[in-house]
């Protein structure tokens, strides 16, 4: 594994503040990594514009790095292209689906409106609010184990 894969690794393993069961790797928002002489850039998109958690990300993903006696580091934003939710990985929906919040549907396929419970995988479910513990999450309802439930919406 050469520096750049190594560092790259380091980062990606960092926690999403707002769903701690995903790395910034497994939402997708981690962009790049690269060793500019003695400088780690690490470029990160936010989820939406606007999102709260992007200065804790960018904070750890500092911290990180210094604990592993990377000193310079910077950290930069980029917007364009947007994240949607197909960047969340295979992994990331996975781990969503085991934190009991349901994933938004993969890349490629339509968005469904009958999102399956991830309790009990019935897809007699309905909407309870547009919003849930975060902005990008919405509220929903079985109706098969009665479990309420977070669903990451499908972004685009």
């Amino acid at each position: 594994m050469d520096a750049t894969a190594r560092v790259r690794a380091l980062v990606a393993d960092v926690a999403d503040p707002e769903i701690p069961a995903l790395t910034i790797e497994d939402l997708g928002i981690l962009r790049g990594v690269r060793l500019d002489g003695g400088v780690v850039v690490v470029e990160i998109t936010p989820t939406y514009s606007g999102c709260p958690a992007l200065a804790a990300i960018r904070e750890d993903v500092e911290s990180r790095l210094r604990e592993h006696g990377h000193a310079e580091v910077e950290v930069r934003t980029v917007l364009s292209p947007a994240w949607t939710t197909d960047l969340i990985t295979d992994r990331g929906r996975s781990r969503l689906a085991a934190e009991g919040i349901a994933p938004p549907p993969p890349p490629g396929t339509a968005v469904d409106p009958d999102v399956p419970c991830p309790q009990c995988g019935s897809a007699h479910t309905e909407p309870l609010s547009r919003f849930a513990a975060s902005p990008c999450q919405a509220l929903r309802r079985c109706h098969a184990c009665r479990e309420p439930f977070p669903h990451l919406r499908a972004h685009r």
